[in-house]
């Protein structure tokens, strides 16, 4: 075998381009991305310093192609993982800064309300969950549950005062 320097390297890279960008080819699919990653490899070939004379400079271009052009799959394909389309950003839930602690007081915190929820008349429940869930008027309510606007009031301030002791949970 013959030992080569450097300078015949970018030669040989320019050369055997049509065979390299094949390689490269094989491995994206895609001709403009076969084009950019010869555009980096060339590049790597040209700043590329390897102490000693390289033995082998057609095979080491093909290393260069074959590894930038599997990086590139690699992250194409990872980025392709992560990637939701068709969703409105605006409607994503923003991710909150929770520990664990946290979550679990909070869950705690809920089967304690659903608990002392629990413990109302079925009426008085429905309309507090009506009143807090679904935003209804008082009145609305009323019709709902074919009782007065007065009495929905009544109920209203009864699942209150029930749920006045988790107040402190909350504010917590």
């Amino acid at each position: 075998m013959s030992v080569v320097p450097r300078q015949s390297l970018e030669a040989v890279f320019v050369s055997r381009h049509a065979d390299l960008r094949h390689v490269a080819l094989n491995i994206v699919r895609q001709a403009d991305l076969a084009d950019e990653i010869m555009q980096d490899a060339y590049i790597k070939v040209a700043e590329c310093a390897p102490e000693g004379c390289i033995l082998q400079p057609y095979c080491y271009c093909c290393r260069i192609v074959r590894n930038l052009a599997m990086d590139h799959f690699r992250r194409q394909s990872t980025e392709l993982g992560h990637r939701i389309f068709n969703v409105d950003v605006t409607q994503l839930d923003v991710p909150s800064h929770a520990t664990p602690e946290k979550a679990l007081n909070h869950r705690q915190m809920l089967e304690v309300v659903s608990h002392i929820l629990d413990t109302l008349p079925a009426r008085t429940r429905r309309a507090f969950e009506y009143c807090r869930f679904e935003n209804m008027s008082q009145r609305e309510i009323g019709r709902c549950l074919g009782c007065s606007a007065t009495l929905v009031n009544f109920m209203l301030r009864d699942a209150t005062n029930a749920l006045r002791g988790c107040r402190q949970l909350l504010d917590d």
